[in-house]
């Protein structure tokens, strides 16, 4: 008998080039088509360029890509993170450059809680870089209580400086 489906936000991080995909963009579009192979794509957002936070040095190429799978949170945390490392991501400095980065973000059964994982992530609503691939995919998901993915981005946004 098979378990139940359940649906996945990964958030998808680059900054760093790859010597088969090329730069982020290429890489970030290298991750959304393994996600495919591995799992059911549903959706992915546009990629969108973004300027690099805390010691990272380069901008980076983000997206959120919808995938479905039978998968519990635990052993979905593991198969990205074997991704990351057949991508070449070693072990390094917490907020350094990096060839991938995929984090879950939300899942279909609502908040999760383990030492390892936390869903929703706990930064989501400070990163615009993640809501605003997300909304433009998952506008309707709630995020924190009635606030949904669309919500929050705006909100974000009219909080970012005007240059």
């Amino acid at each position: 008998m098979a378990g139940a489906t359940h649906l996945y936000a990964i958030a998808i991080g680059s900054n760093r080039a790859h010597g088969r995909h090329g730069r982020p963009t290429g890489v970030v579009e290298a991750a959304i088509a393994r996600l495919d192979e591995e799992f059911g794509l549903f959706d992915a957002s546009p990629i969108i360029l973004n300027a690099a936070h805390g010691g990272a040095g380069r901008d980076f190429a983000n997206a959120v890509a919808l995938v479905e799978s039978e998968l519990e949170p635990l052993e979905m945390l593991r198969r990205l993170k074997s991704i990351e490392r057949s991508f070449g991501r070693r072990p390094g400095r917490r907020w350094g450059p990096r060839v991938l980065d995929l984090d879950v973000i939300l899942w279909s059964g609502g908040k999760y809680r383990s030492r390892r994982l936390a869903i929703p992530h706990s930064q989501l609503a400070r990163r615009g870089f993640v809501l605003q691939p997300l909304a433009a995919i998952a506008p309707g998901w709630r995020v924190e209580g009635p606030l949904t993915a669309r919500h929050l981005a705006y909100r974000l946004a009219q909080r970012a400086p005007v240059a």
